[in-house]
């Protein structure tokens, strides 16, 4: 705070695509679509008149009990159509940090009513990031966001990223008995964008369904085609959660949305009767944002916009592969989705680098330890990408 207060914001004032423009007219490639959302890209004018139209007949209305906006149902039914769990209900939020405490206390209270109630803990990887409400601090893996806070939630335990034995290893400790469920992102996010090991989650997977554990899919950044090429990364792994988490593409971040998507089997336990489940959002399933939600989701089923993605999964490993070479960057990660991670062997020259890549033309930002985070807008060219790729170089030296 006090370095931005010393040194001044960088003010955005308007976006047109996969580029934008700050306050002082100058030009640039936006590199991360935002915070991961703006799949399809800045500037849809459709989407913003979508929901003018719905602020203009209702703004929204409370989803508590048997009340529910119409357009909010409608994009509930349309969701669930897209699953990939077939059969799924959806829980709407206010985004995605709403989402993970929303799986947090159902996994809990799921246990509770099929007669288990002492399986409450929670389990997160390293690296992990799940939102910065109370419950995705503590479930998240990355110390710095922890620190000084105190002992958040006590039923919570993480364990290492990339070994599914390690996940084997906590359940002969504190017992399965115990355990409610496992949170994992197909591709950790802003931990630094950590790739999934070759068959990696279809072990956790099974080792989750072996010992009646919860599988948890936290899709806040890879849902809604981030993953290239589908909707989720559930369904390009044929994961089948038990829960899904989603926020940021469900409404391209034209307006803040999050959406849980609840499998049948545990959804059935609230539904049979008898059971309230006093959890929601005042601005949970808000009008204006299904509005928007479905204005997205039309313009990426009409621009074949998962398809275009699939193409950027490609196109940013060829371009920024090959950084890897460079003497200040450790590696790139990229192959998977529309995400690439470019490294630095420096982790101290990040943050000032995103401010030099800003001088070659292009909004970056820090991600993980030393990682320089590239998440397009869907709508990004290759040529485009290539552009970025050079700037990138160039900002390096």
């Amino acid at each position: 705070m006090g370095s931005v207060e010393s040194n001044g914001a960088f003010l955005v004032e308007r976006g047109e695509g996969a580029y934008i423009w700050d306050a002082s007219g100058n030009k640039y490639i936006d590199a991360t679509a935002g915070l991961w959302f703006a799949n399809v890209g800045h500037g849809r004018q459709e989407i913003a008149d979508a929901v003018a139209a719905q602020l203009s007949q209702v703004a929204h209305y409370s989803n508590f009990g048997d009340f529910a906006p119409k357009i909010t149902a409608e994009l509930a039914e349309r969701l669930a159509a897209i699953a990939p769990v077939p059969g799924s209900k959806i829980f709407f939020t206010s985004g995605g940090s709403d989402s993970i405490d929303t799986a947090t206390k159902l996994v809990r209270r799921y246990w509770h009513e099929v007669g288990r109630p002492d399986k409450r803990i929670v389990v997160g990887r390293q690296k992990a990031y799940h939102g910065m409400h109370v419950a995705g601090t503590a479930l998240a893996g990355i110390a710095p966001n922890r620190e000084n806070y105190g002992e958040l939630m006590a039923d919570a335990r993480t364990i290492e990223w990339d070994n599914a034995k390690s996940l084997l290893e906590l359940i002969e400790e504190i017992g399965a008995e115990n355990i409610a469920a496992f949170f994992a992102e197909p591709i950790i996010g802003a931990g630094g964008i950590y790739l999934p090991p070759e068959g990696y989650l279809a072990e956790v997977r099974q080792i989750c369904r072996d010992h009646e554990i919860l599988f948890v899919a936290d899709e806040v950044v890879t849902g809604f085609g981030r993953i290239g090429g589908d909707w989720f990364a559930s369904t390009r792994f044929d994961l089948q959660p038990d829960l899904m988490t989603t926020a940021k593409g469900l409404t391209s971040g034209y307006v803040p949305m999050g959406a849980v998507f609840i499998a049948p089997q545990i959804a059935e336990p609230f539904f049979a009767g008898g059971v309230w489940w006093r959890h929601g959002y005042t601005y949970g399933g808000h009008a204006g944002a299904a509005a928007a939600a479905m204005a997205s989701l039309d313009i990426l089923e009409r621009e074949n916009l998962l398809v275009e993605s699939k193409r950027l999964e490609a196109s940013l490993h060829q371009h920024l592969s090959p950084l890897a070479d460079h003497p200040r960057v450790q590696e790139v990660r990229s192959g998977i989705g529309a995400v690439a991670a470019v490294q630095l062997a420096d982790p101290a020259e990040a943050l000032p680098f995103v401010k030099t890549l800003r001088e070659h033309g292009v909004s970056g930002r820090a991600a993980g330890v030393g990682a320089m985070q590239f998440s397009p807008s869907f709508v990004m060219t290759d040529d485009q990408v290539a552009e970025m790729a050079a700037a990138v170089r160039a900002a390096l030296g």
